[in-house]
């Protein structure tokens, strides 16, 4: 499973006005706030923003100073594949070292919803485990109980971080994971379809409609 959230979308307004830096034509712009306060382009900017992204990563420099932020609820086995985008990326996590023994674990706390009867019965004995060991180490503060959740924790184990990001970057990700055979990218290619202008400026390897 994966959960995306709390999404925002920042600095496009700038990011538009450097685009037209090269030529000088900042007088064309013709973008706008509506009511809302969302930055919305014009016919103009809107051209000049399609033509610069499908031109290729050379001359659509102006998308890596649109930034996104969003919180990211998903597996560790998931994170460990996400970290591969290292470039332009930034994310806060919450911490198994320190708080691993925060909170009772429970079955929501894993990534579980494909497994068969046979690995839940599996699941629920590691779960038991890890609990007792939680509960002991509350009590006693022995770093073996410690230990035991570190090393035995799945990789189905559920981690928040909060992930800033660029359009560039997300480019990579949709295309490089969009047929992914993880159903967790699949969410996100979702999610990131759904920001604005995705489907003028991040889908560029495609006819635009």
């Amino acid at each position: 499973m994966i959960k995306v959230e709390k999404i925002s979308v920042m600095n496009f307004e700038n990011a538009i006005r450097g685009a037209r830096n090269p030529l000088n034509s900042w007088a064309r712009s013709d973008s706008y706030y509506d009511e809302k306060g969302n930055y919305v382009l014009g016919e103009n900017d809107l051209s000049l923003a399609m033509r610069l992204a499908k031109a290729g990563s050379d001359h659509r420099k102006f998308l890596r100073q649109i930034f996104v932020s969003m919180d990211i609820t998903a597996p560790l086995y998931w994170w460990k594949e996400f970290d591969t985008y290292k470039v332009a990326t930034v994310a806060n996590s919450t911490s198994t070292m320190h708080k691993i023994q925060a909170k009772a674990f429970e079955r929501s706390d894993f990534s579980c919803d494909r497994l068969t009867e046979d690995a839940l019965c599996c699941l629920d004995g590691v779960i038991a485990f890890l609990e007792k060991e939680r509960l002991a180490f509350l009590e006693t503060n022995d770093r073996s109980h410690w230990h035991n959740m570190i090393q035995l924790l799945p990789s189905s184990f559920n981690q928040l971080r909060t992930v800033t990001m660029n359009y560039e970057t997300l480019i990579n990700i949709y295309y490089a994971r969009r047929s992914h055979k993880l159903a967790e990218w699949h969410t996100l290619c979702d999610a990131i379809m759904s920001l604005p202008y995705a489907e003028q400026l991040i889908k560029v390897k495609e006819e635009n409609k």
